[in-house]
């Protein structure tokens, strides 16, 4: 008999055909309580999203568990602390989906500095054709020369910073550490902010992190500055930024994630100088490969008594 494994979020079916030819899949999609007791007894280990919250309630309800995987490299959702306590390891997918966020990354900051959405309704509405002049076409400052900051130097900030370069800027980072890598570190965010024209967050979610680009780091890069956020939506300070933006305290943004997913907020989507998608930033297939790979890795480690070859570390 296969291994039996709870599917705890809410994943597409064809996202999970390769754990359903290895193992016995429950798939709960969210709701928990459509499976009884007695077929929870059993169940050993665990796919999440990251993002989803699991607590320790939760894990109390499979008291055979013993790993739980997360499907993607996040894992702000996991109380790490429970987990340890009740000794369930935790894994996850690093850097599995990095080259195709910093992909996106790019995609959204060239999108915005360039006014890309106003372009291309610009051509719709026909106001091209018919020599229509519009304020939001004028002449803006393009990518050379610019200060474009990062902020968290993991894998993903790394591939980032290597795009961004080939753009003939400056690069900068601000993360908990300094790294062996060719571009100019800042002590703080704050002076992150300070420095550059283009932040770029790339920082792992969490209660450290929550909120920390706020009005004061959106007011410290200036009516000319454009910020972009592929790490989660919670990094930002969402009221902050769309205050920033409608005042034109800066000049744009870029978003694939937002604070209340799949929701974005209608005081976003009505802005012109928002570029935005919906959370798209690892959804390529080569990413999803790469992150079931990881997945199967941390199971089959798990199932074959091992330990997770992915698993995360402390509380």
């Amino acid at each position: 008999m296969p291994d039996k494994v709870l599917i705890y979020s809410r994943f597409p079916k064809a996202q999970l055909t390769r754990f359903g030819e290895r193992y016995e899949l429950l798939n709960a999609a969210g709701k928990t309580e459509m499976f009884s007791a007695g077929e929870l007894a059993d169940v050993r280990a665990m796919i999440t999203a990251g993002g989803t919250p699991l607590g320790g309630e939760a894990m109390d309800l499979l008291p055979t568990l013993g790993a739980i995987v997360c499907y993607g490299t996040g894992y702000e959702g996991i109380d790490l602390a429970a987990a340890a306590k009740r000794g369930i390891a935790v894994g996850h997918s690093p850097g599995a989906n990095a080259a195709s966020v910093a992909d996106i990354a790019v995609m959204l900051m060239l999108a915005a500095v360039r006014r890309l959405p106003v372009a291309d309704s610009y051509i719709r509405s026909g106001d091209w054709a018919g020599r229509k002049p519009s304020p939001m076409m004028r002449p803006q400052a393009g990518m050379r020369g610019r200060k474009v900051g990062v902020y968290g130097m993991g894998e993903i900030g790394r591939k980032i910073a290597a795009r961004v370069a080939a753009f003939e800027t400056e690069v900068g980072y601000f993360s908990r550490s300094k790294h062996d890598v060719p571009y100019h570190y800042l002590p703080s965010l704050e002076a992150l902010a300070d420095w550059c024209s283009v932040l770029v967050v790339a920082v792992r979610a969490g209660a450290e992190t929550n909120h920390a680009v706020n009005a004061d780091i959106l007011r410290r890069l200036g009516s000319d500055g454009f910020v972009v956020n592929i790490s989660r939506g919670s990094v930002i300070d969402e009221k902050a930024l769309v205050a920033a933006l409608t005042d034109q305290a800066i000049a744009g943004a870029g978003l694939d994630v937002f604070a209340k997913e799949p929701h974005a907020p209608d005081a976003l989507t009505a802005l012109p100088n928002v570029v935005l998608s919906p959370h798209l930033g690892g959804h390529t297939l080569e990413s999803h490969v790469a992150m079931q790979d990881c997945v199967l890795a941390n199971l089959e480690a798990f199932f074959a008594g091992k330990p997770l070859p992915y698993e995360i570390r402390g509380s």
